[in-house]
């Protein structure tokens, strides 16, 4: 059967220009586009298909400035042998180079599909939600760890269908509109092609089988309220802030896919006599006049229980001392922090004269010439922490 005439298909003369060209594609193209013939009868069918394939086969030729020269020159003739103007992708040169501006097909596309082309696709389930639970501990309970009891709601299995979604006693069957594969296939046809889209089927969420009569509980739906109690292990070291996963002790899903997780948020609860700077533990400690003057021994306590610790004479106010692995453990499993304990002079109040007296003969004692008074970072810095 002899090919017609590119410019005929068209509806164009032989001096059209590439916007005449252009136009006259897409008025053609949306005339004869199988879609609609959706309803027609199998022969209107297939003569709007060949018409449709015709007249893309035109415009590869008459967009292309090289091939139309061709075209004008030589006639079909120019491209029998080569697998014609336009066969599937094969026809298109480089890429999609026979179609010229690509944005231009943009309103064929949308007239049909919504705005684009969609690929096949397998359904897939999804997950259930995530959920949150704040815990607070104390410091000692974030150095030593420790096992929480927590307590919370959550949309999970329904108890009743075991999640089945259909009534105790009854059964489930096959879901009519995807006759038990999960999935809505539909097919598309386009001037590239045919396109195959797939869809979770909105019946059965993608399981292939309906409850033949829904469970009372849960309307079918396999998913009711329920409240969880679970132990949970604090590791030792864990900061404020910091957070634990439990999978799977999310909510559940919808669609046959596995729970969510449970995020446990750690907030530790300021404490009254220590501060927690990364893995080291820093408090402040008062002692008296006398001990500073001529040293002494102190009870430090720590998160653990009371340590003695030396104080040499001549201590001055705001000196660090290190309390070496008193801190917090690592958590990453090695090592543990220190115990860093700030003195202050406890200046004495209420003397009596025969105090105060003492105290001046003190004035006349020599003192070390201090040096400019370090910060507290300083001091660290002193330490060798």
């Amino acid at each position: 059967m002899s090919k017609r005439d590119y410019y005929e298909v068209l509806g164009i003369t032989k001096g059209a220009s590439e916007a005449e060209i252009k136009k006259a594609y897409r008025k053609m193209a949306m005339k004869f586009h199988p879609d609609k013939f959706s309803n027609a009868t199998d022969k209107e069918k297939e003569e709007a298909e060949s018409k449709f394939k015709e007249i893309n086969d035109a415009y590869q030729v008459l967009s292309d400035s090289q091939k139309k020269a061709q075209y004008d020159k030589f006639g079909h003739a120019a491209f029998e042998g080569a697998g014609g103007a336009g066969s599937g992708f094969g026809g298109f040169g480089s890429g999609f180079g026979g179609f010229g501006d690509f944005d231009d097909l943009g309103d064929i596309f949308s007239s049909f599909f919504g705005g684009g082309r969609q690929g096949g696709g397998r359904s897939r389930v999804t997950p259930g939600q995530d959920l949150r639970y704040n815990l607070e501990i104390s410091l000692k309970e974030a150095a030593e760890g420790i096992e929480k009891k927590i307590k919370y709601s959550r949309r999970g299995k329904c108890k009743t269908c075991d999640g089945s979604g259909a009534e105790p006693g009854s059964s489930m069957k096959t879901c009519s509109k995807c006759n038990g594969s999960g999935r809505i296939e539909e097919m598309q046809r386009t001037m590239f092609g045919v396109f195959q889209n797939v869809t979770e089927c909105p019946d059965c969420h993608g399981k292939g089988k309906v409850p033949e009569k829904k469970c009372h509980t849960c309307g079918g739906s396999g998913i009711d309220k329920e409240v969880v109690e679970k132990s949970v292990k604090i590791p030792a070291g864990i900061d404020d802030g910091q957070r634990l996963r439990l999978s799977g002790m999310g909510e559940a899903s919808t669609d046959g896919g596995p729970n969510g997780d449970l995020y446990i948020y750690i907030t530790v609860t300021p404490h009254e006599l220590f501060k927690r700077v990364d893995n080291d533990i820093y408090c402040k400690l008062p002692i008296s006049f006398a001990t500073a003057a001529l040293g002494g021994e102190i009870e430090v306590p720590t998160l653990d229980s009371p340590v003695k610790m030396k104080i040499p004479a001549g201590t001055q106010n705001g000196k660090l001392f290190k309390l070496k692995d008193k801190g917090i453990v690592n958590p990453r499993g090695y090592g543990k922090g220190d115990q860093i304990v700030e003195i202050f002079v406890e200046v004495p109040t209420n003397l009596t004269e025969k105090q105060k007296e003492i105290i001046k003969q003190l004035e006349d004692i020599p003192t070390k010439k201090h040096e400019k008074k370090k910060g507290f970072f300083d001091k660290l810095k002193d330490l060798d922490l």
